[in-house]
């Protein structure tokens, strides 16, 4: 700490006392950097009372003090008003008015950011299910045709309200008759749930095509059928000649496709 006396104490301004005191005491702008602490730039500015490059009125006041301190200068009865005085008020730029211009570029910005990035995440998905969706086994949809319904599903309906209406007569003679049934009957399909169904002849005909619901069933006779579609297989019960059909084979995208051949075996449909 310097002395008083190297400094007068008063006459002038606050920067100049405080560059003469710093000359008389032998010292340059970068040992007083030195010394406080302080950028060389914010010591010329003090001395040349240039205070608007400094920054806020509370800042400039302590560098002022620091340095009259280092140099043993009494500022104190000028601080408050040389410090104020020299400060313009900062300059507060308000961004509530925004151009309208610019709000619609900030906006359409937004919205093209967020379509890239939604179709960077949907593309690759879509592109990946693609072979799927395009599919030839893809499923099928469950609305029912009005001429399905008026014309195909009836007569189909028929031979099963009979086969199952068929009284049993009694009789005297051995029981090797009911075998002899069931083996007639080569498929049958028992519904759990509603499904799409397409049964077509040998001849090409079609002999089911409709959709069906829980609790139906479907049999028909050896040779009578050389084509099925099961829209919704997960739904459908498959007998052949008694015995469950596991549909998995068949399946694609919960749509089976089989055909029979002249002894009864399944085969899936080819592509």
């Amino acid at each position: 700490m310097l002395s008083n006396e190297v400094a007068p104490d008063g006459g002038g301004s606050c920067g100049a006392r405080l560059k003469l005191a710093r000359e008389r005491a032998g010292l340059s702008h970068a040992d007083v950097s030195a010394r406080l602490k302080m950028p060389t730039r914010v010591v010329q500015a003090l001395e040349e009372d240039d205070l608007s490059r400094i920054g806020a009125p509370v800042f400039v006041r302590g560098q002022l003090r620091s340095y009259a301190r280092l140099l043993g200068v009494d500022l104190e009865p000028e601080l408050d008003r040389v410090a104020v005085a020299q400060l313009a008020p900062s300059q507060l730029v308000s961004h509530t008015h925004t151009p309208r211009y610019r709000r619609v570029f900030e906006q359409a910005t937004r919205r093209a950011i967020y379509i890239v990035l939604t179709a960077a995440i949907a593309v690759p998905v879509w592109l990946a299910t693609r072979p799927h969706l395009d599919s030839n086994l893809a499923v099928q949809s469950l609305d029912v045709p009005a001429s399905a319904l008026g014309a195909g599903a009836t007569p189909s309906t028929e031979p099963a309200a009979a086969a199952q209406r068929t009284p049993l007569i009694a009789s005297m003679a051995p029981l090797p008759a009911a075998p002899a049934a069931q083996a007639q009957t080569a498929l049958s399909l028992n519904f759990t749930g509603d499904s799409w169904v397409q049964v077509y002849a040998t001849d090409g005909s079609t002999l089911e095509q409709g959709l069906l619901g829980a609790g139906e069933r479907r049999s028909y006779a050896a040779g009578e059928v050389a084509r099925v579609v099961l829209g919704n297989s997960s739904a459908v019960e498959v007998q052949q000649a008694g015995q469950p059909v596991d549909l998995a084979p068949f399946s694609r995208a919960n749509v089976a496709r089989f055909t029979l051949s002249s002894d009864g075996s399944l085969a899936p449909v080819s592509d």
